[in-house]
């Protein structure tokens, strides 16, 4: 057994395996250039009231789950593992006056959140997000924009049967209504609540709507729907949504019960499911708009939407569907080896010209006996073996196509070209077949 292992939670993604995550990532920065999203990157770590205040102290982001970091200096800043993204790309909006851009400003990000959760299928306490957020367009149309944007990712990426539950909770003209009368509700039933939800009651009863113990359920099927109190603005605006929804092609259900876990939204919120799969432990991916927060975390009022998709989920709803694993990187297109064994420096300089040329090329740098080092390349797939000897002293070599086998002299000058030529024609005449 190993000495040392991943800590619990977290894994290696292993060579075999990060071509699908390669091919993910670059799906999601080519759809979100299309989109006219630039990318940006924030810090691993933030001040925790940067979480505190967006995300929310009353949530289990906050109370259960953020990886607070223990300070080795006298310094009095707390700080945490983000464990979502979009606090911090505020925090940045704020600090760097993106408020002056030509206004909405479309970002995306992709990298690691952490949380201290419960290991499961799907859930790690180290995941990856491909995160995207609208800031500075109050209106419904980019809500859809945003919502259509996921939807094609997951077509896209190659999951089927993607479905968008959708829902509006308001804002603060007419949620405090709503919360009065969700938490007379929950009041009546305060024996039945779980420990945690009961302390929640009094202190953010949307939580309990949100809450992932499954005592709740029953609960939060009767409980009242916030979409029976929407303020006309508020109303106006969903409809619009559902509008430019429909406008899209994009189907949607609505889910009167979808708040989503995070204190800082407002008005609209989504969530992705692969369709039958619906539940809390199955979500790909969800969003919403977050009106509020920009000020919050010191801006000046400014709306915003976004959302956040899983890709350690979207890889296991691929493999679960069959889809599989992405192709792994095509074996070198060249082989540099040697007669001589010993004459590694002749092998390495000429692979190494090869790659600048644009070649994938390997250089034999073993020791071993010529025999060795072709079968090598041939097991490794590679389509050409570039043999250094005798010929080298009149600045040849010789040229051997693998597959066909045969073989010819090439000078080094020429050997670039001439290895680029052949494979390409090699491709050509598989592509007819």
């Amino acid at each position: 057994m190993p000495t040392f292992r991943a800590p619990r939670g977290t894994r290696d993604l292993l060579p075999d395996e990060t071509p699908t995550w390669t091919r993910l990532e670059r799906l999601a920065a080519d759809l979100s250039g299309r989109y006219g999203y630039r990318r940006i990157e924030t810090p691993l770590f933030e001040q925790t009231a940067v979480f505190e205040r967006g995300v929310g102290e009353v949530t289990d982001i906050v109370e259960k789950e953020l990886f607070r970091l223990v300070p080795r200096t006298d310094e009095s800043e707390s700080w945490a593992l983000r464990p979502e993204p979009t606090a911090g790309i505020v925090r940045a909006y704020v600090q760097h006056g993106m408020h002056t851009w030509p206004q909405p400003v479309k970002l995306f990000e992709i990298g690691a959140m952490f949380r201290y959760d419960r290991p499961q299928a799907g859930r790690y306490r180290q995941f990856w997000q491909f995160d995207v957020e609208a800031i500075g367009d109050p209106g419904p149309a980019v809500d859809a924009e945003v919502i259509e944007l996921g939807t094609r990712f997951y077509a896209d990426a190659g999951v089927a049967g993607v479905a968008v539950l959708l829902n509006s909770i308001g804002d603060p003209a007419c949620r405090p209504a709503y919360v009065a009368e969700l938490t007379a509700y929950f009041r009546e039933h305060a024996a039945e609540l779980p420990p945690l939800e009961r302390d929640r009651l009094e202190r953010n009863v949307l939580r309990l709507l949100d809450s992932k113990d499954p005592a709740m359920a029953a609960l939060n099927a009767g409980a009242p729907r916030i979409t029976d109190s929407l303020c006309g603005p508020c109303a106006e605006h969903f409809a619009a949504v559902r509008a430019h929804l429909d406008a899209l092609g994009v189907p949607y259900r609505l889910e009167p019960g979808l708040v989503r876990g995070l204190d800082y939204y407002t008005r609209t919120a989504f969530e992705f499911y692969v369709a039958g799969r619906e539940g809390q432990q199955q979500a790909l991916g969800g969003g919403g708009r977050y009106d509020g927060l920009v000020e919050l975390l010191g801006g000046r009022p400014t709306p915003g939407i976004g959302f956040g998709v899983g890709l350690d989920r979207l890889v296991l709803a691929l493999e679960e569907q069959g889809g599989g694993r992405a192709a792994e990187a095509s074996a070198p297109t060249a082989v540099v080896v040697g007669a001589d064994p010993g004459d590694t420096t002749a092998r390495l300089r000429i692979a190494t010209e090869l790659r600048a040329a644009g070649i994938v090329a390997r250089s034999e740098l073993g020791r071993r006996k010529l025999g060795k080092q072709l079968e090598a390349a041939a097991r490794e797939g590679a389509h050409f073996a570039v043999i250094v000897g005798d010929e080298l002293s009149s600045g040849e070599v010789q040229m051997r196509d693998l597959p066909a086998g045969t073989q010819k002299v090439v000078p080094i000058a020429e050997l670039a070209r001439e290895i680029a030529r052949s494979h390409a024609a090699h491709r050509h005449r598989r592509d007819e077949r």
